[in-house]
């Protein structure tokens, strides 16, 4: 039995049409509707996620624990809900539905959100100016209608985030060059529409919304989502559409679930254990797979105990008891990554302080610009953005090739490891500057005796800067760990991967922020608690995120390195290449190639 290889679904799907497989559909000819659809959707969804904290506390009167808490679950079941989207994509719907749905619910949270903007009965009372301490707490009924859109708009990313890019593949015959090529050209047109989208949704949609009308600048991505669904529906008749094959994760549950149903077998029995290969349904199994040294208890998933649990065509009579090596060693590579796995989750941590904490310092600083203009603080973002773009660029176009030929090298680019270790070190060093940068802040504004710091907001783009370097660094290395260290059949599953990441690491800020809350409020002089930064204590607070990113470098220069792979190629935690397909992996990785990719692989590795 191979991974995902559950029974198809009997529903009809447009792909059971002749015309669903005529060469007229896909490729570009579709792709312009998927693009079309996934600019506007990202405009939108942008305009809301990164403006939100200026919105919550300016209309909302939120401040202090409560705004932080909201912010950071609201973005972490956000990011979760992805992990259930492609669930519900490769067991039931298919990509095609899941992103449909999907973009509807966010268009109804949306449309909910930018009620909430026009009707200021769903809103509590605007606060005094310039004294937060007089501010009215918003109903229960009035935060109630808001999480509701909240909560529409995470349910819609579940469906949106794991579906876009895969859909936009699935336009492609990657069989043939041609096709391979034209799926290189979607990411880059993809990631060309993404950042056209960015920007104008962090510069026009931003300052509408901060400096002209919440309402308008909501109204906007609404109606591009609008528009976004409209492009999709339009296209419907170029769309290649694949049937829902089934998910790996639950191959993983499987496999736990038969560990533990055969957990008292003694694997030290030797020539005496028969492992189930995978290979009932009369071919072999279309990977070569290397046997991982770790995580041995699993292997008992795989044990035929009894040769009753298989039937006369060699299936197992019960997947829920009896799994396949391949499945088996697939889920041994999910836990292997899981050193590398935390130490993301630490630097993605201290970059989620910037998008709460660094917009709170914002609005209580000096924002004016010449004579009249003021900059939106969610603007300070966009030096995060920037800081990214430009070491990108100067990493490849400058470094790569430029000092290639000067040394004359043949590669220069940065391991893995390295790259990771230096975006701890950036994470490290945006905490400590944050919290000078802060302490700065607060002392000018007590020694006017005024709300908002003399301060001018230029000054907080060091740390901006900085949290956009550890995203450059740290989390782009994390990402390709997770795509390289997963096997062909389980790419998905290394995006989805990634966004439990991110939001472990919300969940985690919002533990740490109740924590640290709770501790300094028992004593008297709570750090996060007041409406007013100028009388909490909020730099020591980050030099508490700062003191657990120097405990994050420990961990993973002592311990979690060892799991990374050390050059460009496919390599153990030592720098050598696996001995031989003797079944044993000398750092206890998992690797797996498909048969038809074994001579691609140095172009993969280099990519």
């Amino acid at each position: 039995m191979e991974i995902g290889s559950h029974s198809p679904s009997t529903r009809r799907t447009p792909s059971s049409s002749p015309e669903s497989k005529s060469k007229k559909r896909g490729g570009w000819r579709a792709i312009k509707y998927i693009l079309g659809n996934e600019s506007f959707e990202k405009l939108a969804s942008i305009s809301l996620v990164a403006n939100i904290t200026v919105y919550l506390r300016t209309k909302y009167n939120l401040s202090g624990v409560f705004l932080v808490n909201t912010v950071m679950i609201w973005s972490g079941s956000t990011n979760l809900s992805s992990i259930a989207g492609a669930i519900v994509s490769d067991v039931y719907l298919g990509r095609f539905l899941t992103l449909l749905f999907g973009t509807i619910f966010t268009l109804l949270g949306m449309g909910a959100v930018t009620i909430t903007a026009g009707i200021s009965e769903l809103r509590p009372p605007p606060c005094v100016e310039g004294e937060y301490s007089q501010c009215v707490e918003p109903k229960q009924w009035q935060l109630a209608f808001l999480f509701a859109g909240l909560g529409l708009v995470a349910l819609g990313a579940g469906g949106i985030r794991p579906c876009n890019i895969a859909f936009g593949a699935d336009q492609f015959d990657t069989k043939t060059e041609k096709g391979r090529a034209q799926l290189e050209s979607f990411f880059n047109w993809w990631y060309f529409s993404f950042t056209i989208a960015l920007i104008i949704a962090l510069t026009c949609v931003i300052y509408v919304q901060t400096n002209v009308s919440w309402m308008i600048g909501y109204a906007i991505p609404t109606g591009c989502l609008a528009v976004s669904i409209t492009i999709f529906l339009v296209g419907t008749h170029t769309y290649i559409y694949k049937t829902p094959q089934g998910t790996v994760f639950v191959d993983m549950a499987r496999v736990m679930v038969a560990a533990y149903r055969k957990r008292n077998i003694d694997l030290r029995l030797g020539d005496g254990i028969v492992f189930y290969d995978g290979s009932s349904e009369g071919k072999p199994e279309s990977l070569i797979t290397i046997r991982a040294d770790r995580f041995k208890f699993l292997d008992k998933a795989a044990v035929i105990a009894d040769p009753s649990e298989v039937d006369e065509r060699n299936k197992p009579k019960n997947v829920w008891k009896l799994c396949s090596v391949k499945q088996v060693e697939n889920l041994k590579c999910l836990f292997g990554i899981a050193p590398v796995w935390v130490s993301g989750v630490g630097c993605f941590v201290v970059m989620d302080q910037q998008s709460t904490f660094g917009i709170l310092q914002s609005i209580q600083m000096n924002r004016t610009l010449g004579k009249s203009f003021l900059i939106p603080p969610a603007w300070m973002g966009i030096s995060s953005m920037i800081a990214l773009s430009i070491w990108i660029f100067i990493y490849e176009q400058i470094y790569v090739k430029k000092f290639k030929k000067i040394l004359k090298k043949t590669d220069l680019r940065m391991t893995m490891q390295q790259r990771i270790i230096t975006g701890i070190i950036m994470s490290i060093l945006c905490m400590v500057v944050s919290g000078i940068v802060e302490r700065q802040r607060k002392v000018l504004a007590l020694r006017q005796n005024t709300l908002d710091s003399p301060l001018h907001v230029t000054a907080l783009m060091p740390q901006f800067i900085l949290s956009g370097l550890t995203e450059a660094f740290a989390a782009v290395a994390v990402m390709e760990f997770f795509t390289l260290q997963m096997p062909e059949t389980m790419r998905s599953v290394a995006g989805s991967i990634f966004f439990l990441s991110l939001s472990i690491a919300s969940y985690v800020s919002s533990l740490l922020v109740n924590v640290i809350h709770s501790v300094t409020d028992s004593r008297g002089r709570p750090w996060l608690g007041g409406n007013d930064l100028n009388k909490n204590k909020l730099e020591y607070y980050y030099y508490c995120i700062a003191s657990l990113a120097v405990l994050n470098l420990l961990y993973f220069t002592l311990f979690g390195r060892k799991f990374v792979l050390c050059g460009n190629g496919v390599k153990d935690s030592a720098g050598e290449e696996p001995e031989d397909d003797s079944g044993v992996h000398r750092a206890g990785v998992f690797l797996s190639y498909e048969l038809d990719d074994i001579e691609r692989k140095s172009t993969s590795n280099k990519t």
